[in-house]
């Protein structure tokens, strides 16, 4: 940073000018000048280009600066018509110079119309030279402005006296010259005197618009003013002849003043266009000349005034009234200037007092950094903003006070902004880390300028800002309630991994994980309780990974987890690893959760996915979702690794669905009932209502259709349509003289929901005009995490209604002695996995008869489904079974059948007989006992 000078460096721009336009003009003037070096080769040709070859030219001038005039800048334009006239004036003098010396071959008369053209010449070039300069912004401006012009035509005019005018004056009255004559042979002298004197005093005050252009005019005006003076002295005068060498002074001023405009102009234009602004900059010498103007005005009048009198002659009356105004004149200006300085410099006090308050009293740290990186400056508000005085900092490198790993980059972008052109950038922005006076970092935030070749910082304390938007940053790319990196940054970890990984290492693996049964806590214990166990998992879920693996919450109670590969070629032996890490995991997140006093139990399903050569992040976590949901399907609480046939399960299970959806809609299922079967008599007790889907590959069953579908909704679909139709066909049977019960089979989780209160079911009864004690709800579901709760006031609420109420699957499951204690049951249905082993295993046989035993002892009626042969009719009814559902009666009929089985009445009972404790009057299941009653939760 000690070399901060040698890396600051900017480069030098410059403008592009109309070179071939400057050429040309120089190739014209350097050809007239030649011809008129040598004569032009004859006598007439030399007088034809010294007469009109100067109108000519001076016309050119007059109509391209009256052209430029109606283009140009309209500020300016009076300035350019002036310039114009005075051209005109020029050529219409050496026209009627050359009518006489050309055409009627004779000397030019003094006086002559062309001396009238020519003193009209200056009198508009020195009002145009008005119109260029700068207004003064006061009087005293003015007064200044008036006493310059004085002091400049002044001393030449006394300088012009002693050399020349005097001799001249004398001369015109010792010949006898008329007054005419003499007055012309000053006037000449005279009017130059004016022009030089406006072009050398408005020279420094000339206005910045097309500088450039008011520059080669005013350069054209002093070549023509100098040709004049030159001709106007005697011993010129007296020899001069038209064409000579003199002639191309005059023809190139004409010539640079028709250039001026044009020329200049395209030169800016050109610049425009190719992106580049005019830079100004600054004048130092013209600075300096112009305030030497009036000392170098006196010091010419005072030659002029030394000249009479080394001389020998004694000093002319208008050197001396004219030395003495010129004097009085430079006395009077210093005066004005004097009093003009003392109140600049009361008024630059003030504004620097202002300043100095401005800048210690602002808030921001104001420094000054000179080329070599040494800070200059430093404002006082570096105590408050760095915990530093600003004399500390004083003297240091900038270098030591930036933090090394924002060093790099301050210093680069500090030799681009230098670099760049001031007008198109003035000033950049840089944020970087500076040192407090605690050894802390600060964030900073700088302004910075150009300053004498090194920087100038307006720095202000951002870190309040920076922590905010970084943490804003954490809150956009993590979970709000565990604070583990939410799907968005969990997406981005993945593609990371998969571009980070080295040839041949595909150990990346992606877990995506679901806790099972979390809707029971939240509806059972409340959305607090299930906060504080999310919490609680996230916790597991972070500890089990290792630092360099992600986990995750992607929303709900789905977590995930990426475990990076670790480069091991053994794609077995990493899987089997992961597959460890899995499992530890769902042992983690299965363990019980303390929550407010209690212990609160879920479990957790685990989808693994592998990464593969070209996958996508967005593939990788599709699969292990898959993967995760195929381990909730085989039983939950489970790890199931993704396998490429689950993605094609995934697309028949979505056609099936959308099939399925249509079948409802088009009408394409059917309801078939299965007889239920009195045993002791064969007579026919109730019917069980079951759903068939005629599709083209043949009927299908719920458990084939609902299985490979998967769809939540489509089931409930199917359930409101099978509890709708079941109660319509019911009410038809009873009016047509066949009042049958008719069962129908509800999922637990189905009774649960809120789309289907008890109101409903009441509804639909009452519309069809069904008694209520004629359906009955078969309850069917094993999951231990249902809420019994909440089910049994359902229940409660069904009984209360008059429905009967059925324990489908009995046996079948750890959860139905606690369904058996707690909830309103009326009939146990056995599953068909006891009753198909009820002969052949002593043991089932065993257990049959025990669940038979209870359900008689609760007072409840029992259906065993499943019964496909004679001797399971006998064994069953041995033990007690009062009721049958299978093939050995009659599988699922249609209506039609189902109405003629029903006039019949019975079936056919292998073995019949009177049976231990008949429970049966008739073909009704009825209402045995009120054993459940006495239930004290109230319906819902």
């Amino acid at each position: 940073m000690s070399g901060l000078a040698a890396l600051l460096s900017r480069p030098a721009f410059g403008r592009g000018t109309g070179l071939r336009s400057q050429l040309l003009l120089a190739v014209v003037c350097a050809g007239y000048a030649v011809g008129a070096g040598v004569g032009w080769g004859s006598a007439g040709l030399r007088l034809f280009m010294g007469d009109f070859g100067l109108s000519v030219a001076a016309l050119i001038a007059a109509v391209s600066c009256f052209v430029y005039a109606r283009r140009g800048d309209s500020r300016l334009r009076p300035a350019w018509l002036l310039f114009s006239l005075s051209s005109a004036m020029a050529a219409g003098g050496n026209a009627v110079w050359g009518w006489y010396e050309v055409v009627l071959s004779r000397d030019v008369p003094s006086p002559s119309l062309a001396d009238l053209f020519f003193l009209c010449f200056a009198p508009p070039a020195i009002v145009g030279l008005l119109v260029l300069a700068k207004r003064p912004v006061n009087r005293a401006g003015w007064v200044c402005l008036v006493l310059d012009s004085w002091l400049i035509g002044g001393s030449l005019l006394t300088l012009s006296w002693s050399l020349a005018l005097a001799h001249t004056a004398h001369v015109a009255n010792a010949g006898g010259e008329s007054v005419a004559r003499a007055a012309l042979s000053l006037a000449y002298p005279l009017l130059d005197i004016v022009l030089v004197s406006m072009v050398l005093a408005l020279h420094f005050r000339r206005v910045s618009a097309n500088r450039s252009a008011v520059n080669t005019a005013i350069a054209g005006l002093a070549l023509t003013v100098l040709c004049d003076a030159l001709f106007t002295s005697p011993l010129l005068r007296s020899a001069y002849q038209s064409g000579q060498l003199l002639d191309a002074g005059w023809f190139a001023g004409s010539l640079l003043l028709a250039y001026a405009p044009w020329g200049a102009h395209r030169g800016v234009d050109n610049a425009v266009r190719s992106g580049r602004a005019p830079r100004s900059t600054s004048r130092p010498i013209a600075g300096s000349l112009a305030a030497l103007t009036p000392y170098l005005a006196a010091a010419v009048c005072t030659l002029g005034i030394l000249y009479s009198v080394v001389d020998g002659r004694r000093p002319d009356r208008v050197v001396i009234v004219t030395g003495c105004a010129v004097v009085l004149a430079l006395v009077v200006r210093q005066a004005i200037m004097l009093l003009d300085n003392i109140a600049l410099t009361h008024e630059l006090a003030q504004k620097e007092n202002h300043f100095r308050s401005l800048v210690q009293g602002s808030s921001d740290v104001i420094m000054i950094a000179e080329p070599s990186g040494v800070l200059r400056y430093v404002s006082p508000a570096a105590a408050g903003v760095y915990g530093r005085a600003a004399e500390d900092l004083v003297g240091t490198e900038l270098s030591s006070v930036i933090h090394p790993d924002d060093l790099g980059p301050f210093v680069h972008e500090a030799r681009r902004f230098l670099a760049a052109p001031p007008r198109e950038e003035p000033t950049t922005r840089i944020e970087c880390r500076f040192r407090s006076g605690t050894g802390d970092w600060l964030h900073v935030e700088s302004t910075v300028n150009r300053h004498q070749g090194g920087l100038l910082l307006n720095s202000r304390d951002v870190t309040e800002r920076v922590r905010l938007q970084e943490q804003l940053q954490h809150n956009a790319e993590h979970d709000p309630l565990t604070d583990l990196p939410n799907r968005a940054l969990f997406t981005a970890r993945v593609a990371q991994a998969l571009g980070g990984r080295r040839s041949g290492d595909l150990g990346a693996a992606v877990l995506f994980i679901d806790l099972d049964g979390f809707k029971a806590v939240n509806d059972s214990i409340g959305h607090q309780a299930g906060d504080e166990l999310l919490v609680q998992a996230a916790g597991r879920l972070q500890d089990s990974v290792r630092a360099w693996d992600t986990a995750a919450r992607l929303g709900g109670d789905e977590f995930a987890a990426l475990i990076v590969g670790d480069g091991s070629h053994d794609q077995a032996a990493r899987e089997c690893q992961v597959h460890e890490i899995a499992d530890r995991l769902r042992l983690t997140l299965s363990q019980p959760y303390r929550i407010g006093g209690g212990e609160v139990r879920v479990a957790a399903s685990i989808g693994v996915a592998f990464a593969e050569p070209g996958i996508t992040p967005k593939d990788l976590m599709r699969n292990a979702d898959l993967a995760m949901y195929r381990a909730k399907a085989g039983g939950k609480d489970r790890v199931e690794l993704y396998a490429p046939q689950m993605q094609a399960e995934v697309v028949r299970r979505s056609e099936l669905a959308a099939r399925v959806r249509t079948a409802l809609r088009d009408g394409e299922f059917t309801l078939l009932h299965q007889p239920v079967v009195h045993l002791a008599s064969g007579t026919v007790a109730a019917v069980a209502a079951q759903a068939r889907w005629r599709s083209a590959q043949g009927i299908l069953t719920p458990a084939e259709f609902l299985r490979v579908a998967g769809d939540g909704d489509r089931a409930a679909e199917l359930g409101s349509w099978l509890l709708e139709e079941a109660v319509e066909r019911a009410a038809d049977r009873a009016r047509a003289g066949h009042p049958t019960a008719v069962s129908v089979r509800v999922p637990a989780g189905r009774i649960l929901d809120r789309a289907l209160p008890f109101g409903s079911v009441e509804a639909l009864l009452t519309r069809h005009g069904l008694s209520s004690s004629a359906l009955m709800i078969e309850v069917a579901d094993n999951d231990p995490r249902i809420p019994f709760d909440e089910l049994e006031q359902r229940l409660v609420a069904l009984r209360r209604l008059g429905v009967r109420i059925a324990l489908d699957g009995f046996g079948n499951g750890y959860a139905a002695v606690n369904a058996l204690r707690r909830l309103p049951v009326d009939v146990l249905k056995l599953d068909r996995n006891l009753v198909e082993g009820v002969v052949e295993s002593a043991r089932l046989n065993k257990i049959t008869s025990g669940l038979l035993r209870i359900a008689c002892d609760l007072g409840m009626q029992s259906v065993a489904d499943g019964v496909d042969g004679p001797e399971q009719v006998r064994a069953l009814r041995a033990m007690g079974c009062t009721h049958g559902q299978g093939m050995a009666f009659s599988g699922p009929v249609d209506e039609y059948r189902l109405r003629r089985t029903l006039v019949r009445g019975r079936f056919p009972v292998a073995g019949g007989g009177p049976v231990a404790q008949p429970v049966l009057a008739g073909g009704w299941i009825p209402l045995q006992g009120r054993s459940h009653d006495e239930t004290t939760v109230p319906p819902t």
